[in-house]
């Protein structure tokens, strides 16, 4: 997991001295900033947004640096990678939820406390299947059919469209002497 530190990229970026994430201009240099570090990262590589030492962050720099890079995220620009958000507050979670289900989009979010949260816009049945992954860890298509009594098809939809939202990541494996898709937590 690659850690990026957006207090000290804040710093220097803007140079003005303000741990706070105000006005889209700003997220639109912060946004820029954390795109040119995404670029040297490796392939399948989890990228923690660290917002523990920033104050406050606006709905316009939300908008501006965490729901385009899931935009672009989702889109490929940024290949096998994923994004999660963590070190949040209350107040920067309520702004960075309202940009992200303004443009039905979701990232998985590690609060203060540390418990790991879903923020944004997803269905109800592909959270209910998330929050299984984030308690088995990991899980085959094969799995989720017999836990949730689902059809075969149904299971791999759903876990191959969390992949897809980049909520998970997936590997193949060999198990039973046969490959399979295994989707694990980020």
């Amino acid at each position: 997991m690659a850690v990026y530190n957006l207090y000290k990229l804040l710093k220097e970026e803007l140079k003005n001295g303000s741990s706070d994430l105000v006005t889209r201009r700003s997220g639109q240099i912060m946004r820029e900033r954390i795109e040119r570090e995404i670029e040297n990262a490796n392939d399948h590589e989890i990228i923690a947004l660290d917002f523990s030492n920033i104050g406050i962050i606006d709905y316009s720099c939300a908008d501006e640096i965490i729901a385009k890079l899931i935009s672009r995220l989702l889109g490929g620009e940024y290949g096998d990678r994923y994004i999660v958000l963590s070190g949040l507050n209350d107040n920067q979670r309520e702004n960075i939820e309202v940009a992200l289900e303004r443009k039905e989009l979701a990232v998985i979010a590690e609060v203060r406390t540390g418990e790991k949260i879903l923020m944004g816009d997803l269905n109800n049945y592909l959270k209910e299947t998330l929050q299984l992954i984030m308690i088995k860890d990991n899980i085959t298509a094969k799995d989720l059919s017999e836990t949730m009594e689902l059809e075969a098809n149904t299971s791999g939809t759903r876990l191959l469209n969390l992949h897809k939202k980049r909520l998970v990541r997936r590997t193949e494996e060999v198990r039973n002497n046969g490959r399979v898709w295994v989707y694990k937590r980020l």
